[in-house]
């Protein structure tokens, strides 16, 4: 069992040679399809001239793939950020690829411009059915299209007006660490284990992780108004109205069904703060505060090693289909899952590929029962990645709303898996954990989405805003869904210095999204273990529809004005089952 990346999946090492030559093949690639089609448009008005070129664009899309030699090295400063060598060569590579690909851009910004008769025209083609959805997300983004020097421009500058402000602080903070019984630990290391200790430890280093924060925040502060004011501009230049309209359109998304998503969750925050309080009385505290708020009511196992944890998943993934069983086997063999947190690694859990590329996913186990469901959650958006493998190289990648839902799906396969096998007592414990995590994924990230909605526009408003001002309102949204039962400090404001989600803007709200299609999807499943066949045609769609057809293809509809409030409905009437159980045990 390999626990540790094998980055010679793709070079054996920084100086390898074929790097280069992978470097040069992909500017060859880019500069022959430019040369072939930059100063025709013959293809812009016949479908016959459009198949071939939309043909010939496929093909380089499966040859560049994914970036193959800068990812080697983001995955490598992922596992070292004091490698100052590995981020150097990142952002050389960023530019190199980066001018690269700009040499095509007159394609799709062509295309995007086409005239609106001859769109209709070529959506209805049968000759180019293959590509409908291509032409009609690329139509849509067209509206928003500038010209290919401004989109150059754009491109170019992410690197340095938002790229580097977020790895270099990443860095920054990665190599923080917290004094913890005579240990220096890890900043991730320290946070993730929070939640595992006693009341007065638990607020004593979750008070101490905030004092971190707030010595590096001068730092994050400045790092949030720069990349808040550089999508200012870049909103403002393309024609956005709202801070979140190009995330949603980024994610194929419709506006108005997300801002009823967003409307409903807030307008039924009284939910999660009915089971704050609830925990508060589980725990036989008088109120909570912020380190308390991801704490379970008991232990339903002792530590688990990681290996079990594998067996588990193991044998919940090949139970549900043979394939899934297979690509975790698979990716463990291979050594394409990073398991354990060490200081300059990449704090959290995430899952990365991409075309042509071995999916990699990156942990950082501590043994909890918490551990167990992150490495479920990552392993369904790698099972999602590989199943998308089936399709062409155009339709590889789902969109972040749709992997969410995929991720979700297989956390609580496994948690039902586990629930199946305990005491009565952690049944209780195992249930109030699976109600956290439905108020994190659903409520907590609702608020975060607020939050960020209102920082954006106080941003605009006034230019910039200090990291004190940033701090309280990250509270103020923060006690919106805890409730009154959280005593929050001035310091807590400070977790917006290591969320790195709100460096993703409006990413949050595909949690939300995602858990509660996936709440839908398991109902289903549920009521009719065959149902996993429909599953798998999710999984293996990709991003070849919008998510509103891929979930309606299999039979849940998702634009009903009440679909996100039944998810919302299952979540209460599970915090009244635990009510109801507190009381009859007089827990």
């Amino acid at each position: 069992m390999k626990t540790k990346w094998n980055l010679t999946l793709l070079y054996k090492f920084p100086t390898d040679p074929r790097i280069e030559r992978d470097i040069a093949e992909i500017k060859n690639a880019y500069e022959q399809f430019a040369k072939k089609y930059r100063n025709k448009t013959d293809y812009l008005k016949n479908e016959k001239g459009l198949l071939r070129v939309l043909t010939d664009y496929e093909k380089l899309i499966a040859k560049v793939g994914g970036g193959k030699p800068l990812a080697y090295f983001e995955y490598s400063r992922t596992l070292d950020s004091t490698d100052q060598k590995m981020v150097s060569r990142c952002n050389q590579l960023h530019d190199q690829l980066t001018m690269a690909s700009n040499k095509i851009l007159f394609f799709e910004l062509s295309l995007g411009k086409i005239e609106k008769r001859l769109q209709k025209k070529f959506l209805h083609s049968k000759k180019l059915i293959r590509y409908r959805y291509f032409l009609q997300r690329t139509f849509e983004n067209g509206e928003y299209d500038l010209t290919e020097q401004e989109e150059q421009i754009l491109k170019l500058k992410n690197l340095p007006s938002h790229s580097l402000w977020k790895s270099g602080f990443s860095r920054f903070l990665n190599k923080q660490t917290v004094r913890f019984r005579d240990k220096n630990l890890p900043i991730s290391e320290a946070m993730n284990k929070v939640a595992t200790l006693p009341t007065e430890a638990r607020r004593k280093l979750s008070g101490q992780i905030m004092d971190t924060f707030y010595a590096v925040s001068d730092f994050a502060g400045s790092e949030i108004n720069a990349i808040y004011i550089d999508k200012k501009i870049n909103d403002e230049l393309r024609g956005f109205r709202q801070p979140y309209s190009a995330t949603i359109l980024r994610y194929e998304n419709d506006q108005k069904s997300i801002l009823n998503l967003v409307e409903i969750v807030t307008n039924n925050f009284y939910i999660s703060r009915r089971f704050y309080k609830l925990k508060a009385k589980l725990l036989d505290l008088k109120h909570l505060e912020y380190g308390d708020e991801a704490v379970s009511i008991g232990k339903t196992r002792k530590k688990i090693e990681f290996k079990k944890e594998f067996n588990v998943l193991q044998e919940v993934f090949y139970g549900a289909d043979k394939k899934y069983g297979v690509i975790l086997d698979e990716m463990i063999k291979n050594g394409q899952i990073d398991v354990f947190p060490k200081t300059g690694k990449a704090g959290g859990a995430f899952c990365s590929g991409g075309v042509s590329l071995p999916t990699f996913v990156l942990l950082n186990h501590t043994g909890n029962f918490r551990s167990i469901m992150t490495f479920a959650h990552e392993m369904g958006h790698a099972i999602h990645k590989e199943r998308s493998k089936q399709q062409s190289s155009i339709y590889q990648n789902a969109t972040a709303s749709v992997g969410e839902t995929a991720s979700k799906f297989f956390e609580t396969l496994v948690f039902n898996a586990i629930f199946e096998t305990l005491s009565d007592r952690e049944k209780i414990i195992a249930l109030h954990d699976k109600i956290q995590w439905d108020i994190s994924s659903v409520f907590k990230q609702v608020a975060c989405f607020n939050f960020e909605l209102e920082l954006h526009r106080r941003i605009r408003e006034t230019g910039s805003l200090p990291k004190e001002d940033i701090a309280l309102l990250m509270n103020k949204h923060m006690k919106a869904y805890l409730g009154p039962v959280f005593k929050l400090k001035e310091q807590d404001g400070y977790f917006f210095v290591a969320w790195p989600h709100i460096r993703n803007f409006f990413y949050v709200y595909s949690y939300a999204y995602g858990q509660l299609i996936s709440k839908a999807l398991h109902e289903k499943y549920r009521a009719d273990a065959q149902y996993i066949k429909q599953i798998d045609q999710f999984l293996s769609a990709g991003g070849s529809k919008s998510p509103k057809n891929i979930f309606k293809e299999i039979g849940v509809d998702t634009t009903g004005p009440n679909f996100f409030k039944a998810g919302l409905e299952s979540i209460k009437d599970d915090i009244i089952y635990l009510e109801n159980i507190a009381k009859r045990m007089k827990i």
